[in-house]
């Protein structure tokens, strides 16, 4: 059995989750159809992209199995992070080209989707809410970062292209706003790529649900363009060129992130 995911702790009071990454289709691979078998809507490439970290002390978890088998930036009660909009689902039924991901009759069961949960979902959120608490015990704060890349065109979701970089707080209710107008500040300096703060995307469950600026854990999400550094079709080609340019962008704006601390944490930490 693949391992539902992979974590390097460090000692940054920075954690990056990488939920939709993962690429692992064997629980229900024999009930999908051709084109989700593809994965479409994975997150390609991010291990790659964000190979930086390995240097920066940062902990990082990645998943390993698909968004497909289940969708581990969703709320385990099936509740819309977007009411009245499309949207999909804790065990997605269909692609993000609305084509259906099994085959006919063969979508996952209640029962089976509380499987799923138990299995996959519970796991990666108990490893995930044990590092906050590890690393809030070092730094008396945590900086959450959500890695996620999406199609810079999705007719589903949003008109037209989708900008470059589209970080989420959930309107700031999520990070202390000073954190995200660093960020925002601080992708002003790259001008080739278009930034957006709480845009279409405003941030799924992890950053909503770990995010609590009170109790001193701040989140982002980060949903980057596939256009700025992949094959936005199938095989989903990693493209070295582009990738290097916003992977540097990311590097500088992960490193930034890294040493921001709020001013009501004490220095005995």
């Amino acid at each position: 059995m693949t391992k539902i995911f992979d974590l390097t702790r460090g000692t940054s009071p920075l954690i990056i989750s990488m939920p939709h990454s993962g690429e692992d289709i064997s629980p229900c691979q024999d009930q999908m159809t051709a084109p989700a078998k593809c994965l479409p809507d994975c997150d390609w490439h991010l291990s790659q992209l964000y190979a930086f970290l390995s240097g920066l002390g940062v902990t990082w978890i990645k998943a390993n199995y698909a968004r497909y088998v289940i969708d581990l930036n969703r709320d385990p009660s099936g509740k819309s992070l977007y009411p009245g909009q499309s949207v999909t689902e804790l065990c997605p039924t269909t692609t993000f080209a609305e084509q259906p991901v099994y085959l006919e009759g063969q979508n996952p069961s209640a029962a089976e989707i509380t499987r799923r949960v138990e299995t996959y979902w519970k796991p990666y959120h108990a490893a995930l809410e044990t590092e906050i608490v590890r690393v809030k015990a070092i730094h008396g704060y945590v900086i959450l970062w959500d890695a996620h890349s999406i199609l810079s065109r999705v007719p589903r979701f949003f008109e037209g292209r989708l900008p470059d970089l589209n970080f989420g707080t959930h309107n700031d209710a999520t990070c202390a706003p000073a954190l995200s107008a660093l960020i925002m500040e601080t992708t002003q300096k790259y001008t080739q790529y278009k930034a957006v703060l709480n845009g279409r995307f405003k941030g799924g469950y992890i950053t909503r649900h770990y995010g609590k600026p009170t109790n001193h854990v701040h989140a982002v999400q980060l949903e980057l363009s596939q256009i700025t550094y992949m094959l936005e079709q199938y095989p989903f080609t990693y493209l070295k060129d582009k990738a290097h340019a916003v992977g540097g962008v990311i590097e500088a704006l992960v490193k930034v992130v890294a040493t921001w601390k709020p001013e009501n944490i004490s220095d005995s930490f």
